[in-house]
Parts: structure tokens; sequence; C-alpha cells
């Protein structure tokens, strides 16, 4: 069965799930960050299927994620490296990493964000560029963007009178 396509969404997450969405896409680009670049190197630390694994690795390649290089004529080989596009990701991953360390990690943290200079244990937390000031809830909403369409613009709308009726704690 065809899966929906979400890449013509005007929403920024649809787009984004249309070319990270798959759980073997972000699963290759975390083992990118650890440094991974070679076909049989994701394969062996995935355990995928190789005819999976060409599939998601050409997807990310069409999606701007990865570069494929080739690194040996004969026979022609070739390893992924992240793009910029791709490494921007890494905030999205780690984000991933804290909360699955917060609700899905009962038998501890398997994998935590270490301080390059001093070795303690750091939290990621997402920030406003401007100000630096960490984002909570009530210090934030989602607004309409310049592009908005009339269904993000309806989204937007709907989630105004929803914090209109709840009262502020």
């Amino acid at each position: 069965m065809q899966r929906k396509s979400f890449g013509n969404m005007q929403c920024p997450i649809a787009r984004s799930l249309e070319r990270v969405g798959e759980w073997w896409s972000i699963l290759i680009l975390r083992d990118a960050f650890y440094g991974l670049t070679r076909f049989d190197e994701f394969q062996k630390s995935l355990d995928i299927a190789p005819n999976m694994l060409t599939r998601r690795l050409n997807a990310l390649v069409e999606a701007g994620l990865l570069e494929r290089r080739l690194y040996c004529q004969k026979p022609p080989r070739h390893e992924y490296v992240l793009t910029e596009r791709g490494r921007d990701f890494r905030p999205v991953l780690l984000a991933l990493l804290a909360w699955g360390n917060k609700h899905f990690a009962p038998e501890g943290e398997s994998v935590v964000l270490v301080d390059a200079r001093t070795g303690e244990k750091i939290e990621p937390v997402l920030v406003d560029g401007a100000s630096g000031k960490p984002l909570s809830e009530q210090d934030y909403f989602l607004g309409a963007g310049p592009a908005a369409g009339e269904r993000i613009h309806q989204r937007i709308e709907f989630a105004a009178e929803r914090r209109a009726l709840t009262p502020n704690d």
C-alpha cells in the first residue's frame, strides 16, 4: 500500500517527516552522527536488510541529508556523509535522546550527553535564539508565518481559542 506523501503539505513538521519520518532513516542519521559512513557499517549496526538500507540511504541522499561519495574505484564503493542539512538534524536527535531517557528508560539511561570540557552529564534544552531563554509552554505559542495557508491559519486560530479558555496556572 502506498503511503501518503507529506512533501507538499505546508506544515514544516509534515515536510520534515517526509524526509526523516521512517524510523530506519532516523536510526541511520543517528549512526552517521556516531561516525558510521559505509553501507556495511550501517547494516551491521542496525541489523537491517540490505534492500531496506539501500532504499533508506537513497532517500536520505535524495532529501539532501546525506551525500554519497565514492571511496573505492574497483569495485565501486560509496560512503555516506552528513551534509549541512543532515548535521542540522542533530538537535532533533538530542531532543529524542532526552525525551527517551526521561520517559522510556526504566532500566536507566544508556546514552547521555556529556560536556566535552568537563566530562559532566548535561541536559539539552530548546532555547530562543535571540534571548537564550529556555522555551517553556507558558512562554510561547505557535503563530502563523508569512507563508501560512488557510489550514495553518485555522489550526493557529483553534489553538488561540483553546489558550483563551484555559486558565493560566
